[in-house]
């Protein structure tokens, strides 16, 4: 399919665009062709297929690092297509893309074999644990990554964090949560890395919208630990301390009204639980017991719960809100994956279709043959918009536009749209 390229005030264009989920520079616009959600679990795709051979010298030469063998292959699988089918879509020629398993050859050997093919952008690697030895190769050779991980502190120099960021997200819903009047925040957060960036991320994001922490409360991932971290946010003990109590009397019939103690309510008027719907479905049940009935404050979420489509299905969730990349563009490029591979491709796959697309549409005036990507190219402060929607990279990490979605019965609504620009 032929790409079609239009500034972004050529309103007849955009239209196009937005149909067809390319991605475009928001001062460059691309359009290529053509709300379920994603299945929880991908169905393996097709192996990798690769790009028609054109000849040395006269091609722009991309290097793909994923594990395309081992327990990540699907999802490094499903990269490698979801680049290549940027290529299909856009019908771009001149372009070279070679897929590297850095599961087979470890991500030093992926980044050294793909340099020495003389790749002039790379596009991975997927984990983060592979980023240090994959940056050491590349930059010796002044060769700008495009990595896939969520690890913002690998963040730096030529290396550049295209995954989702859970501070993004929790930012964004606590947000939209004090836009509608909520002041009082608690957090429920995993223990480990994730966790700890997570709370910071919640403490600022609640501060700024002049909100206030009453209760953060770390939990390990297990069943029998879920108790005492409901307990203990909702400050059971100390509520229960203060609770009221009223003496038995004597009811004009003659008889006895039993004496009641009445506890005082929680604190918080919305609670983030800073991991999957599932781990907050099982946490309903505990919070009620202590006090924070369904329904009684706002639950939130965090990004990983767009990949749970079925969490309607739990009554303790419907009202919940959470913020993720909109979907609307994935699933269309999810059909186009399936129709060509056979498979349907991991939620991650977008990030390597909007990194390829962002290479296609450099290739040419901005990005000379026989040089590498210019690193500058990235550097554009009105960013770019995707499948994933609009992003653009501060400290070379993405800063994406997010929307804000609730729980229904019948799946996920949108109560705040993505922003359209930066």
């Amino acid at each position: 399919m032929q790409a079609i390229w239009a500034r972004a005030g050529n309103a007849a264009s955009w239209p196009r665009i937005a149909a067809t989920g390319a991605l475009v520079s928001l001062s460059v616009l691309a359009a290529c062709a053509p709300r379920q959600k994603a299945p929880v679990a991908p169905v393996a795709p097709a192996p990798v297929e690769k790009p028609v051979a054109v000849k040395p010298g006269e091609v722009h030469r991309i290097a793909i690092l994923v594990p395309l063998t081992g327990p990540n292959a699907p999802v490094g699988i499903s990269l490698a297509n979801a680049a290549t089918l940027a290529l299909v879509d856009t019908g771009k020629q001149g372009i070279r893309l070679t897929s590297y398993d850095t599961a087979a050859l470890g991500a030093g050997g992926a980044a050294s074999r793909a340099l020495a093919d003389g790749a002039q952008l790379i596009l991975g690697p997927l984990l983060a644990s592979d980023a240090a030895a994959v940056k050491a190769a590349a930059d010796a050779k002044g060769i700008t990554m495009l990595s896939f991980s969520n690890d913002a502190a690998i963040a730096g120099g030529r290396l550049y964090v295209l995954g989702f960021q859970p501070a993004q997200s929790v930012s964004r819903v606590v947000d939209y949560a004090a836009s509608r009047g909520t002041k009082r925040f608690a957090a429920l957060v995993p223990d480990g890395v994730y966790g700890q960036r997570t709370s910071v991320a919640f403490t600022r994001a609640v501060s700024a919208s002049s909100g206030q922490v009453v209760a953060l409360t770390s939990f390990a991932r297990t069943p029998a630990a879920l108790p005492a971290a409901a307990r203990k946010v909702t400050d059971y003990d100390a509520r229960l301390k203060q609770a009221s109590s009223t003496t038995a009397a004597k009811r004009p019939d003659g008889t006895i009204a039993p004496a009641t103690r009445t506890t005082p309510p929680v604190a918080f008027e919305a609670l983030l639980v800073a991991d999957s719907g599932a781990i907050a479905a099982a946490f309903s049940p505990h919070l009620a017991k202590f006090g924070a009935q369904p329904g009684s404050y706002l639950m939130m979420g965090t990004e990983l719960w767009n990949t749970e489509p079925g969490l309607g299905a739990s009554p303790a969730l419907r009202g919940a809100v959470f913020a993720a990349v909109p979907d609307q563009r994935f699933q269309s490029m999810a059909r186009r994956y399936q129709a060509r591979f056979g498979g349907t491709p991991s939620r991650l796959a977008s990030l390597s279709y909007d990194a390829m697309l962002l290479a296609i549409s450099s290739a040419g005036q901005q990005w000379q043959l026989g040089t590498s990507f210019p690193q500058k190219l990235l550097e554009d402060s009105q960013g770019f918009a995707g499948v994933d929607g609009i992003f653009r990279f501060k400290s070379n990490v993405a800063e994406r536009g997010l929307e804000v979605q609730q729980v229904g019965p019948s799946g996920f609504t949108t109560v705040s749209p993505a922003p359209a620009s930066f």
